[in-house]
């Protein structure tokens, strides 16, 4: 039986060749995905607001009476930030 003494049984590679590089950057770009998911929830869900602040430029005041803004703002609060939040794994209390 001869032996090769050139060949040691190895070959080189790449970084980007190897499978637990692989299965990170893909990881990496799920989450980077979800992220841009939730942040465009996030922005979607504001710009109403912004928009309904705007109202009519000639105006210098916003009439929001107490009692409405109140239970608005807090229904936003508990519904609707709260499910974009708990989407993202973000637990508030």
């Amino acid at each position: 039986m001869s032996f090769d003494f050139n060949d040691f049984g190895f070959t080189t590679i790449d970084e980007s060749e190897l499978e637990a590089v692989q299965n990170l950057e893909a990881e990496n770009q799920n989450a980077k995905s979800e992220l841009a998911s939730n942040l465009e929830d996030m922005y979607n869900s504001i710009l109403p607001l912004l928009e309904n602040l705007k109202g009519d430029p000639k105006k210098d005041y916003i009439y929001w009476p107490a009692e409405k803004r109140v239970q608005v703002i807090e229904s936003f609060k508990e519904q609707k930030l709260k499910s974009i939040l708990n989407k993202a794994g973000i637990d508030i209390k």
